[in-house]
C-alpha cells in the first residue's frame, strides 16, 4: 500500500518582493521527526528532532534508529540542497527532503488500541522562484484502519479502541501556509496528538519540509 501526495503554493499574483522583513517560513529545511509524550505523572518520552537539515546551514543529516517506551523511529535521513540554474543571474531553486523506514507507535497497545507502524515515508519541499512543491509519500503501513486510499491535506485519522474510544487523533500532511501568503510552505506528514481517553498526553511528529521561493 502506498499513498503520494502533491501540493503547491504559488507567489500572489501582484506580489511585490522586496528586501524587506525575511520570508515567513524558512529558505528550506527538513527534518524526520520527534517526540514528547507522556502517560499520567510518568516521567516523559521525548526524542528531540531528527536529522535535521537546512539549505542555509548543515545540508545533510541523519540519525540512526531510535527506540524508547512506546515508540521507534528506524534510520532517517535528510538532504537540503540548492542548484544554481542561471549563474549569470543568479537563480537558484531549492530542495528539502526527509526520509525513513520503520516508524512503529506502541504505546496505545496496552490501552486496545492498534499498534501503528509505516514501514517506509518520504516528505519534500521543492522552491523555485515563482514558488513552492510540497509532496509526500508512505508505505508499508499497518494498523491504521479506515484510512481512505488517498489521504488528502489536513486529514484527521481518529485512532481508535475496538470500542470505538479516541485515543489520540493523527493529521496527514499538515499545511501551513502563511498569512499574507508569500509563496512559502511547511508540511508535517504526520502528527499525532493523544486524547485524554488514552490518559497520556503529548505529541509524535514524523517527517517534515519547508521552503521560500528562491530570490
Amino acid at each position: 500500500m502506498k499513498r503520494i501526495g502533491l501540493l503547491s503554493a504559488t507567489v500572489v499574483a501582484g506580489m511585490l518582493v522586496t528586501a524587506g522583513p525575511a520570508l515567513a517560513t524558512e529558505a528550506g529545511v527538513a527534518s524526520a521527526g520527534a517526540a514528547n509524550f507522556k502517560k499520567g505523572d510518568n516521567a516523559p518520552v521525548v526524542i528531540t528532532t531528527l536529522a535535521p537539515c537546512s539549505v542555509e546551514g548543515e545540508e545533510t543529516a541523519s540519525s540512526p534508529a531510535v527506540t524508547k517506551t512506546g515508540i521507534k523511529f528506524g534510520m532517517t535521513t535528510s538532504t537540503c540542497t540548492t542548484t544554481v540554474v542561471n549563474p549569470d543571474e543568479e537563480i537558484t531553486t531549492t530542495r528539502s527532503e526527509a526520509r525513513g523506514t520503520g516508524f512503529e507507535l506502541s504505546a496505545l497497545v496496552a490501552l486496545g488500541g492498534p499498534r501503528l507502524k509505516v514501514g517506509s515515508w518520504r516528505i519534500t519541499c521543492d522552491a523555485t522562484q515563482t514558488g513552492t512543491n510540497a509532496g509526500w509519500a508512505l508505505g508499508s503501513m499497518t494498523g491504521w484502519t479506515g484510512l481512505p486510499q488517498h489521504i488528502p491535506a489536513n486529514y484527521v485519522h481518529e485512532i481508535k479502541k475496538s470500542n470505538g474510544t479516541v485515543l489520540a487523533k493523527a493529521k496527514f500532511a499538515e499545511v501551513i501556509i502563511p498569512d499574507p501568503n508569500d509563496g512559502s510552505v511547511t508540511m508535517n506528514l504526520i502528527r499525532i496528538t493523544f486524547e485524554p481517553a488514552s490518559g497520556y498526553s503529548g505529541t509524535i511528529s514524523l517527517g517534515s519540509a519547508a521552503c521560500s521561493p528562491t530570490p
